[in-house]
């Protein structure tokens, strides 16, 4: 039989129909299992867990097969408890695989000691910036003659002064001493001004 014969012939379109098929089925077979060893369109919404303490954490991610894993604390947030979740990656509503482990951050104990920064002589503008970088608030203020306007004079933190380098928690509230601008005239002053005598020359009697 040539091949003209051949490939006209029932045999072979036969032939061609059940190749095909076999391809047809193996392709379904091979995509069905790569879909179930991937877990294609099982997909879990990650949780919120914002403000759970860890084992709170442990027991809700397990109930979804997922993990966790404390990457840091964080500065303490008075908004959150104490050493509770405050940021996790992936965050809530996320759509993830089983077994995908969730990174969080806790909330710390305590705020953090800082040092009270060396605002004297600087002005209130400059004394802001300064205070908000490190943390802490700005208290009340309190203005007393001086000849440098807005210029910080002391520092007290609730009722007691306090010098540079004085270790406090985060966002405690500094007290300032500000400077006037103005210059007192003290009155007293005129008596202390030495008083100049005098004297006389003298001429003696003739005799």
């Amino acid at each position: 039989m040539s091949l003209r014969k051949y490939l006209s012939s029932k045999v072979f379109v036969a032939q061609l129909l059940a190749s095909l098929a076999i391809v047809a089925v193996l392709a379904f077979l091979f995509f069905h299992w790569i879909t179930f060893i991937t877990n294609h369109g099982d997909e879990i919404t990650v949780p919120n867990l914002a403000k759970l303490k860890p084992e709170d954490v442990e027991s809700k991610l397990d109930a979804l097969d997922l993990d966790y894993q404390i990457i840091d604390t964080v500065d303490y947030n008075p908004n959150f408890p104490k050493l509770t979740v405050v940021q996790q990656e992936p965050s809530a509503g996320s759509k993830v695989k089983g077994g995908r482990t969730i990174y969080v951050k806790l909330n710390a104990s305590t705020f953090k000691m800082v040092a009270v920064p060396d605002l004297i002589e600087k002005t209130y503008r400059q004394a802001i910036p300064t205070l908000k970088a490190l943390g802490l608030e700005v208290g009340t203020t309190k203005y007393v003659p001086y000849i440098g306007k807005d210029m910080v004079l002391e520092m007290w933190i609730a009722g007691k002064k306090v010098k540079p380098g004085f270790k406090v928690f985060k966002a405690t509230k500094i007290d300032l001493v500000l400077g006037d601008g103005k210059v007192v005239f003290d009155d007293t002053e005129l008596d202390t001004i030495p008083k100049t005598e005098v004297i006389k020359d003298t001429i003696p009697n003739e005799q």
